[in-house]
């Protein structure tokens, strides 16, 4: 089998090879290859000692040299190099305690997670394939390379990275590798929730975020993600709804699809990023967070979720904290889930008022939140339900047609101009008077001009 290789990457491997060492391309770049996929990068593994790698290139970064990693330098591209090795006893199911270099690349294969990603190329001896990566390549199968307890007892997001790889690749997770997972989840609360967030995240942007309703039933949620096994204990005895709120939440998040959303949010004048996905399906996973919380049950047995939203917005940014999620995706998600169960009526002013109100900028992303929400419900009214939402767009494209008004910013007049203009003194009432002008705005658009807001500025000062 031949994988062609990026030139920079035969030159490293050549180089070192020129230097009496072995050196291959290892691990996902070559699990990648063989996929016909795209690498994100290309890793390097080599005989060779840190610092003899280091004397072959003029650039080099020792990015983990404590384990025998550096990163050579070919121009704005950057390779990580990294020495064969043996891992010494783990202590934390994080870290080994120490790392022994090998000159046998069959030993540094053997510590590796799982078969597909144990493998090994280069153009001089070809693929290197010690343990059936490309046989369960084929069957379409995620398996520990050697004793499943061994792998995940070293370090234990191995467990995460099973069921990520599987919902990415879609594959299915041999046997024994997904008993020892469950039977070892609970050696993931000793792993920092940064290495937990973004196995988490990388597998709810991935083709098949269902794959989160594996990781309740191997007991893994229950260690990182509690809040949705309460969701999928939930039950929703409601005719808008035909699954629990866990199943409900998953389903919505398989409704958002990369393609379809960009195209959606590009025709309302917003364009589609990984952020924006990753934000989106972020909301999704958090919009119905709240329900349990919120549940009650009517004198007719019917599940009533009052205030799930406002519950939801708080739980949501507890849950984003806790994963050290940056700021500005906690402030939007939070932002998504308080307002995804707010429904305008399909006329300009309530539009209006609800685009001001979510924000301008959002609006587009609380439509689409709002019609995945909509698509993973019961079959009862959902047709009337995405017609008003699709009115509802409508008038929002519309209303950006015409440059009206939705926020403060956007008004005709500031805070200095009701200084100069209006004789306004400068304190709080300023944003009263603006907001009061923002609502005027809103209810008839063709008030915003200058010395229309000027006169009822001067109305409202006069009568407060």
């Amino acid at each position: 089998m031949r994988i062609e290789l990026p030139e920079k990457v035969k030159f490293i491997i050549e180089t070192i090879e020129n230097a009496g060492f072995e050196a291959y391309a290892v691990g996902g770049c070559v699990r990648d290859s063989m996929m016909n996929r795209e690498p994100n990068d290309w890793d390097i593994t080599t005989s060779a000692k840190p610092h003899e790698v280091k004397a072959l290139f003029p650039r080099t970064i020792d990015t983990g040299i404590q384990h025998g990693t550096v990163t050579v330098m070919m121009k704005k591209d950057g390779f990580e190099v990294t020495t064969y090795r043996i891992d010494g006893e783990y202590e934390d199911s994080r870290h080994p305690k120490e790392v022994t270099f090998t000159p046998d690349l069959s030993e540094d294969l053997r510590r590796r997670d799982f078969t597909i990603n144990a493998m090994a190329y280069n153009d001089r001896t070809g693929l290197v394939d010690l343990f059936g990566g490309k046989e369960d390549l084929e069957r379409k199968v995620i398996r520990a390379v050697g004793v499943p307890e061994e792998r995940f007892t070293e370090d234990a997001l191995r467990i995460m990275r099973a069921f990520r790889f599987a919902a990415q690749l879609d594959f299915s997770i041999e046997e024994s590798t997904c008993e020892a997972a469950e039977r070892l989840a609970g050696t993931l609360k000793n792993i920092s929730a940064e290495r937990i967030r973004d196995e988490l995240t990388k597998l709810v942007v991935s083709d098949h975020p269902e794959y989160l309703l594996k990781l309740y039933k191997a007991g893994i949620t229950a260690i990182v993600f509690p809040e949705l096994d309460k969701c999928i204990e939930t039950e929703q005895n409601n005719v808008h709804h035909m699954y629990n709120v866990g199943e409900h939440i998953v389903h919505s998040m398989m409704e958002l699809k990369k393609d379809e959303a960009g195209k959606f949010l590009s025709r309302l004048g917003y364009q589609m990023d990984s952020d924006t996905f990753r934000v989106l399906r972020l909301s999704l996973m958090l919009h119905d967070i709240g329900k349990p919380e919120c549940h009650t049950v009517g004198e007719d047995g019917v599940d009533h979720f009052y205030r799930h939203a406002d519950t939801g917005e708080h739980i949501a940014e507890d849950i984003l904290r806790r994963l050290k999620e940056d700021n500005h995706t906690i402030d939007l998600v939070r932002h998504l889930v308080r307002f995804h169960d707010a429904r305008p009526e399909p006329k300009a002013r309530s539009v209006r008022r609800a685009a001001s109100k979510i924000g301008s900028d959002t609006f587009p992303l609380y439509l689409l939140v709002q019609y995945c929400d909509i698509m993973a419900q019961s079959d009862y009214e959902k047709q009337e339900k995405i017609d008003r939402l699709n009115k509802v767009a409508d008038l929002y494209m519309e209303i950006k047609a015409k440059g009206e008004c939705l926020s403060i910013k956007e008004l005709a007049v500031n805070g200095g101009d009701l200084i100069k203009e209006a004789g306004m003194k400068p304190g709080p009432d300023m944003g009263r008077v603006l907001n009061e002008l923002l609502e005027e705005v809103i209810k008839d658009p063709v008030l915003n001009e200058k010395q229309k807001l000027i006169s009822i500025a001067k109305d409202l000062i006069h009568n407060a």
